[in-house]
């Protein structure tokens, strides 16, 4: 090796290291474990002010909903979505009976999201959410964005399930 090569390899910049896929950072065309089940991502919604994502997995023909949200520690839950309807966002109900389980509104708030991918909304924007538990501790979110409600059903997630196996 000459002595120039030497030099402009002492000279040159190292490359800087690739940055690992986390939960946080994934997003459609990356594959997740959930629980020991292997699942695509086809969908990401974003609500920055929350630092909350809802991601869309797809295993197969079945399609679940998993929301990140980081706080003091990263909560993860794991949704289905429901058929249900709802009339006005002005009267959801505090609490609601579903399968003879009763839900208590446990929180409220709406944000401005972003969507990539395939989600439950097309675009991002305005979109307001519902979180209810139960006493046996399931999870019931409704959202309502552009006139549209979604209904989901689920239950949280360990932390220590959920791991990230490729990213794009």
């Amino acid at each position: 090796m000459s002595l120039f090569k030497r030099i402009k390899n002492i000279m040159a910049k190292p490359e800087p290291a690739k940055v690992e896929k986390s939960v946080l950072t994934i997003g459609p065309g990356d594959v997740v474990e959930v629980s020991l089940v292997t699942y695509q991502v086809v969908g990401r919604l974003h609500n920055r002010q929350r630092n909350l994502i809802v991601l869309t997995l797809q295993d197969g023909s079945a399609i679940q909903y998993l929301t990140i949200e980081e706080r003091e520690r990263t909560e993860y839950a794991m949704y289905n979505s429901i058929d249900g309807r709802l009339d006005s966002v002005e009267e959801v109900p505090t609490e609601l009976e579903l399968d003879d389980r009763v839900f208590h509104l446990e929180e409220q708030y709406s944000g401005l999201v972003t969507a990539t991918g395939k989600t439950p909304f097309v675009q991002g924007g305005e979109q307001y959410v519902w979180q209810y538990q139960s006493d046996d501790m399931k999870l019931l979110r409704i959202e309502w964005q552009d006139g549209r409600f979604m209904l989901y059903e689920g239950e949280d997630v360990l932390p220590a399930d959920v791991r990230v196996l490729r990213g794009s």
